[in-house]
C-alpha cells in the first residue's frame, strides 16, 4: 500500500497551538518534524461519532508503554477497534535508552491548565489540553464547554519518557526527533484527527510556558493506489453482546 501512495493534502500545527484534520479509511497519514525538535500530543475521533475516540490505557494494555510500528492505536468501549496502525517509524532506531525510556508514549496524559493552576498559581492558555479544546471546538462549532468533554488521553509523538528506577514516577527527557523524521500511521476508519504541537517543545526543561523552543509539526496525508486495497476493509466495532449479564 506505501509503494505507490501519493501525498494529496498536508497542513501546518504551529507552535503551542493544534490542528485539526480528516482522513479516509484506507488512507495514511504523517506527523513530520520540519524546523527543530518538537513532541506532539495526538487526539483520534470516528470522524462521524465523537463518541468513538482513541483509549491509550487499552492501548497501551495490549501494545506497551511506547508504540512504534505495527501498533495499533485502538477505540473505546463499546466500539473497541483499531484506528490507526503505525506503519513506518523514522525513530524506531532509538528503542530504550540506559534510563529506560523509549519514544511515543501512551504514559502520560497530556499538559493541561488545571495541573498547572495547581501546581503554579498561574492560568495557563497555551497547554495542549486546551490547545485540541480550541482545535476541536473550531472544526465541530461546539462551544468552548462542550468541546472540552471530548478531548481525551493522547498519544504523546516524538516525546521520550520512562519511569525513574527509583522512585518508578514518570519522567520526560531530550527528544531525538530531528528536522525529517515522521510517525505514519494507516487509517483503518474514517478519522478526525487533532495535534497540539506541546509548548515544551522537546520537553526537556521547562513546560506549560512560553520559555521552550517550540517548533511547527506537519500534517500529512497520503492516497494509496486503489488496487493495494484489494482484500482490506476497515474493522466493524466489537462483537460483545452488551448486556453485561443483565437479565
Amino acid at each position: 500500500m506505501r509503494e505507490k501512495m501519493v501525498m494529496v493534502d498536508k497542513l501546518v500545527v504551529p507552535p503551542r497551538e493544534a490542528a485539526t484534520f480528516t482522513v479516509s479509511a484506507g488512507n495514511f497519514f504523517r506527523i513530520v518534524s520540519t524546523e527543530g525538535p518538537q513532541v506532539g500530543d495526538l487526539n483520534l475521533w470516528n470522524r462521524d461519532n465523537l463518541d468513538e475516540h482513541f483509549y491509550s490505557g487499552k492501548t497501551r494494555a495490549l501494545h506497551g508503554t511506547h508504540l512504534s510500528t505495527g501498533d495499533q492505536m485502538w477505540s473505546n468501549f463499546p466500539f473497541f477497534r483499531p484506528m490507526a496502525t503505525i506503519t513506518f517509524d523514522t525513530l524506531d532506531w532509538y528503542g530504550w535508552d540506559e534510563d529506560g525510556s523509549s519514544v511515543h508514549d501512551v504514559i502520560g496524559t497530556r499538559c493541561d491548565p488545571y495541573t498547572h493552576k495547581l501546581l503554579s498559581g498561574d492560568n495557563y492558555h497555551q497547554c495542549c489540553h486546551s490547545n485540541l479544546t480550541r482545535a476541536l471546538s473550531y472544526e465541530t462549532g461546539k462551544s468552548i464547554f462542550e468541546a472540552e468533554k471530548w478531548v481525551h488521553d493522547v498519544l504523546n509523538v516524538f516525546m521520550c519518557t520512562g519511569f525513574t528506577k527509583d522512585t518508578h514516577q514518570y519522567f520526560m527527557k531530550a527528544s531525538p526527533v530531528k528536522p525529517g523524521d515522521y510517525l505514519e500511521f494507516f487509517a483503518e476508519i474514517d478519522i478526525l484527527g487533532a495535534l497540539s504541537a506541546c509548548p515544551g517543545g522537546d520537553c526537556s526543561s521547562t513546560h506549560s510556558s512560553d520559555l521552550a523552543d517550540c517548533y511547527p509539526l506537519q500534517i500529512e496525508i497520503y492516497k494509496p493506489n486503489k488496487d493495494s486495497l484489494k482484500g482490506w476493509q476497515t474493522p466493524s466495532t466489537n462483537k460483545y453482546s452488551g448486556n453485561h449479564g443483565h437479565q
